[in-house]
């Protein structure tokens, strides 16, 4: 593991370091499918989102940094699922850890974080959300005793 790991709470001067990430994440899922082809302002949507999720009451943006340099980033929401019980659940809306920081436990541990932090927010449940193409995005929740609960298909009009 990394013995120089912080994992925190994001802070406003850490908004153009998420961005890049964010923009990142979307490059990559756009990479496993056409329909999820990046905007062509990525970047500065992405800071405008970053924003908005820092400022959000019902959001929770965590930070993985490393020697100071931030190397992950996890978003989650809670929603309220109106329908369902249980109603409210933390949903994981981004994650992304930088390529030469993967597969040495930073994932999980950056899960085990979101997942109090959402729950202390009154999450009953814990969701992701990701392209349903992303195998490795898969393996990594069935890990963590995830298991799907719901499909979302698409077709180009």
């Amino acid at each position: 593991m990394y013995p120089n790991l912080v994992i925190r709470p994001a802070l406003e001067s850490d908004v153009d370091a998420l961005a890049d990430l964010v923009a990142r994440l979307k490059r990559l899922n756009g990479e496993f499918d056409p329909l999820l082809k990046p905007a062509e302002n990525l970047l500065s949507v992405s800071k405008e989102y970053v924003k908005s999720k820092l400022a959000s009451t019902s959001s929770v943006v965590l930070v993985a940094e490393i020697d100071g340099k931030i190397v992950g980033v996890v978003i989650g929401d809670v929603e309220d699922r109106l329908f369902y019980e249980p109603r409210m659940a933390g949903v994981i809306k981004e994650f992304y850890i930088l390529p030469e920081f993967r597969r040495r436990g930073l994932g999980k541990r950056m899960m085990n974080e979101i997942m109090d932090a959402l729950r202390k927010k009154g999450a009953q449940m814990i969701m992701a959300d990701f392209p349903a193409l992303n195998e490795i995005a898969i393996e990594f929740y069935k890990k963590m005793n995830f298991r799907p609960i719901e499909s979302i298909y698409a077709k180009e009009m």
